[in-house]
């Protein structure tokens, strides 16, 4: 695979190379997401991936800092987070001994202690001030993952992070980086993030796969599974998205579906093994009971007559 040298660190060249790293770490994506890819990396920019829950937003970054020999940081959004759980805090417990320790040595310039204990060394860093940090394997991959979680004065300090890469702290100054991370931002749209931060990334929204594709991305994350079961697993899974379900299963799903039914020493589905694994398969006792029986059993026969009919 070419790629061209920026200070230490190496980025595709082109869509194509883009594809192939991400292959080569197991991520078989569409064309479009490795072209939004490769513009975010050639161009320093965060990268915004909005999709339905399991069709491999989060597990982009994990294959762009282990194909890159990148460190991933890793940030959980959820409601309540705040700057002490991403950003920083004071370590409060050390900052007292050190008050105390000069204290007893009669240290008289509280100025001048003032200034040690909010030094680096009291400084607790979370993924976002880490993530500023250089590295010798070049800048690491930051993940925000499912950013619709945090609350919106979060996402509005974001927004120096994801236009000029600094965070401001106010007992030290601003922490710069002196080149910008991969920032990978995802939600599963359970609420709209505001046009402002948008418009700091480049967005991309990530689909569930065709068929064709999902069968490609069995063989390569569930390659223990035969070629009938995995054709069937993925007819399956591509019929139970045009019901009316609350959540429809992702390809992780499908993945974990199919080695499941590995596990049982499954070579093809019936209607028994079906209905014992819907567990696996969906998360939500209303979608379970409503596929579960006849449902399963119509959508299998169903299956089947378009193998037959497409040999």
């Amino acid at each position: 695979m070419a790629y061209s040298d920026q200070m230490t660190y190496r980025v595709p060249t082109s869509i194509d190379d883009t594809l192939k790293l991400l292959q080569a770490g197991g991520y078989i994506a569409a064309r479009p997401l490795a072209t939004v890819l490769f513009l975010a990396l050639k161009l320093g920019r965060p990268l915004f991936l909005e999709g339905e829950a399991g069709v491999g937003k989060t597990e982009i970054a994990k294959v762009l800092a282990s194909a890159l020999g990148r460190r991933l940081l890793r940030l959980q959004c959820y409601e309540g987070l705040d700057t002490a759980s991403a950003v920083y805090e004071w370590n409060y417990a050390a900052q007292m001994i050190e008050i105390r320790l000069a204290e007893a040595e009669g240290v008289q310039d509280r100025r001048a202690l003032g200034t040690d204990i909010f030094s680096e060394r009291f400084m607790i860093k979370r993924p976002i001030l880490q993530a500023l940090e250089p590295d010798v394997a070049g800048p690491p991959v930051l993940l925000i993952d499912e950013i619709d979680r945090a609350d919106e004065p979060f996402e509005a300090y974001l927004l120096e992070v994801l236009s000029d890469y600094q965070v401001t702290v106010p007992e030290i100054g601003t922490v710069r980086a002196a080149h910008p991370p991969i920032v990978v931002l995802t939600s599963n749209r359970t609420r709209e993030i505001h046009d402002a931060l948008k418009r700091r990334c480049l967005y991309h929204w990530i689909d569930y796969p065709d068929a064709a594709r999902e069968l490609e991305i069995l063989h390569t994350r569930a390659p223990e599974a035969n070629a009938r079961l995995s054709a069937q697993v993925v007819g399956f899974v591509q019929e139970l998205r045009k019901r009316d379900l609350f959540k429809p299963p992702g390809v992780a799903e499908s993945i974990d579906w199919a080695s499941a039914l590995t596990t049982l020493d499954k070579l093809e589905l019936d209607p028994q093994t079906i209905n014992d694994t819907l567990g696996v398969l969906l998360k939500y006792q209303d979608d379970i009971a409503r596929i579960h029986g006849g449902e399963a059993e119509k959508i299998l026969q169903q299956i089947r007559s378009q193998t037959v009919a497409a040999t």
